[in-house]
């Protein structure tokens, strides 16, 4: 297994929390703390998701952070609408994080579905589970 740092998909969503952290730094996101804390966070838990998943040496664990990974893509998406809808993105600023957020999702998706079908195949060749001893009348 890759180490985190050289997926795709991780160093996307690095570049995406940087982008956000940009962005945000910048009036009028300055005073809102609120907002600008949210959409921070989302786009560094898809980051982290993705590396502690990786490093965590099981295909269950791993799949299932990148199920939260997704998650945080979708959340950092729902938040850039409502920063364009008041006025806090413009209409380039936002399509350009929006596409970022977009690509990170579908590279995560894409590393989603390859680890659930490692999980079918691990789960097709696993050795049968031996049968508990039958009661002895």
């Amino acid at each position: 297994m890759a180490h985190f740092e050289e997926l795709i998909a991780w160093q996307k969503a690095r570049q995406l929390a940087a982008s956000v952290y940009t962005v945000t730094r910048s009036a009028p996101w300055a005073k809102d703390f609120g907002l600008a804390g949210q959409i921070q966070r989302a786009a560094v838990s898809i980051m982290a998701n993705i590396a502690e998943g990786n490093e965590r040496g099981s295909s269950v664990d791993y799949h299932r952070f990148l199920c939260m990974a997704k998650g945080s893509c979708a959340e950092d998406r729902s938040h850039l609408c409502i920063a364009f809808d008041i006025g806090y993105l413009n209409e380039d600023s936002s399509h350009e994080l929006m596409k970022e957020a977009d690509e990170v999702s579908r590279l995560v998706g894409g590393l989603r579905a390859a680890i659930a079908r490692r999980l079918s195949q691990e789960t097709l060749v696993s050795p049968p589970q031996p049968s508990a001893p039958s009661p002895q009348p």
